[in-house]
């Protein structure tokens, strides 16, 4: 936190995240967790909350290994490492460490009692990728450094959109449809960002912005859209 990092701590359970955030939080650090039960709109409020600095650490489970790039991350601690299954395999662990890859000074830490084996193959991976990099920077100069990447406000109506020339009747429907569509697949993905971006234009199609909705929109379609997105929680 001092170096205005953030850190992802991932658990086996839901209790154990929700626990060890209300330990942490008791130590007065600024932790937030996440898991399945979180809908997928507040999901993307607490990606966009961590990457803006809002709090310092996040701990969850699975919905951390893939689909976040975060590179304002600069620990990854991983609980439980040495528990083999699912969230623990070789594959789980080498896509969890991968969260610290975005930032140059990324570190993971994996508390166990023993080596596994999957502990002990992730490591053997990553170490073989670190080593195949340095080679290549050393070769061709290049100074490892931190991606950038800007921090879109996800909750707010972009500008542009709310410009653009809404489309009417049918032709606003087979659009809501895509955009509904859309934004389900990139929250399956967990591509916050875009599936809120896509939610937004949703939403100032059909007025729920607190704007008008569009022109030739039937009075039943924005009830329609309203629940396909809340067919997105899990």
């Amino acid at each position: 936190a001092e170096k205005g990092y953030r850190t992802l701590v991932t658990t086996l359970t839901k209790r154990m995240a929700e626990n060890l955030t209300e330990y942490l939080d008791g130590m007065r650090v600024r932790v937030r967790y996440m898991h399945s039960d979180i809908d997928t709109m507040e999901r993307m409020e607490i990606i966009r909350d961590l990457r803006l600095g809002e709090f310092d650490v996040l701990v969850g489970i699975n919905l951390l290994r893939e689909g976040l790039d975060l590179p304002e991350v600069g620990l990854v601690a991983i609980l439980d490492a040495d528990k083999e299954g699912f969230l623990r395999s070789t594959t789980s662990l080498i896509q969890t460490i991968g969260r610290a890859a975005r930032n140059a000074e990324g570190r993971v830490i994996m508390y166990a009692d023993t080596v596994t084996p999957s502990m002990q193959r992730a490591i053997d991976e990553t170490n073989r990728r670190r080593d195949k990099q340095l080679a290549y920077n050393r070769a061709h100069g290049v100074v490892p450094q931190s991606i950038h990447k800007a921090v879109r406000d996800t909750l707010g109506i972009t500008t542009r959109a709310a410009q653009e020339d809404a489309p009417a009747g049918e032709a606003l429907e087979r659009r809501l449809a895509v955009l509904t569509e859309q934004m389900q697949q990139a929250a399956r993905e967990l591509e916050f960002e875009q599936a809120a971006r896509l939610r937004d234009e949703i939403r100032r199609l059909t007025g729920e912005d607190g704007g008008r909705p569009a022109a030739g929109l039937r009075p039943g379609m924005i009830g329609a859209h309203k629940r396909a997105r809340g067919r997105t929680r899990k």
